[in-house]
């Protein structure tokens, strides 16, 4: 079983600053990912800002979402506080 996301907060250069229920906090580049499928949407960058958490991961508008285990995995994980305060 993977944490949950408790707080997602877009930042710059399509990454997005997630903190999850285990106290932990890490930086997701969403870049590598926004040539395929449903991502492509999120290359609007207002549409990528709309980013929300949803049950325990975080989700689009339109039904975009990513599995949990994703985010955790592929999430730079930093002790920096300040690090989603762009």
């Amino acid at each position: 079983m993977y944490p949950s996301v408790t707080k997602v907060t877009p930042t710059d250069e399509y990454r997005l600053y997630v903190s999850f229920d285990t106290g932990e906090r890490g930086l997701l580049d969403m870049r590598p990912f926004l040539d395929f499928g449903v991502f492509r949407n999120l290359k609007d960058e207002a549409i990528f800002r709309q980013v929300s958490v949803s049950f325990d991961t975080i989700e689009w508008p339109g039904g975009i979402d990513l599995d949990p285990e994703f985010v955790y995995r592929r999430c730079e994980l930093t002790a920096d506080e300040s690090a989603g305060a762009s």
